[in-house]
C-alpha cells in the first residue's frame, strides 16, 4: 500500500472519530428532549453510531492483520532470500542517491 493512500485511510480514520464524538456530544445534548421524533432519532443515531464503531474496530483489525501478514512474509522471504534481499536494497539505496544527488 503506498504511502499517500496509508495517509488518505489515517485521516479517515480520524475524521470518522471526530464525526462519532460529535454525535455521542450530541446525543448527550438532547438527552432531556423527550418528545417523540427527538427520542426516536436519538434512537437512530445511537444505533448508526454503534454500528459504525464496530465496522471502524473492524476495518482496523484487517488492516493491522493485513499489516502482519505482509511483515510475516517479507521477512520470510529476507531470510530464505539474504543475498537477493542485499542486493535489492544497495540497488533501491543507490538509486535514491542518483535522484538525490541530482539535485
Amino acid at each position: 500500500m503506498s504511502d499517500t493512500t496509508v495517509a488518505q485511510k489515517d485521516r479517515l480514520m480520524a475524521d470518522l472519530r471526530v464525526a462519532a464524538a460529535d454525535a455521542e456530544a450530541l446525543l448527550k445534548l438532547t438527552a432531556n428532549d423527550v418528545t417523540e421524533s427527538t427520542a426516536g432519532l436519538r434512537e437512530r443515531l445511537q444505533d448508526r453510531l454503534n454500528q459504525a464503531k464496530h465496522n471502524l474496530l473492524t476495518l482496523q483489525a484487517s488492516a493491522t492483520e493485513k499489516a502482519k501478514a505482509a511483515g510475516h512474509v517479507a521477512d520470510d522471504y529476507v531470510h530464505d532470500h539474504p543475498w537477493r534481499s542485499v542486493a535489492v536494497g544497495a540497488g533501491v539505496g543507490l538509486l535514491v542517491g542518483l535522484l538525490i544527488g541530482r539535485r
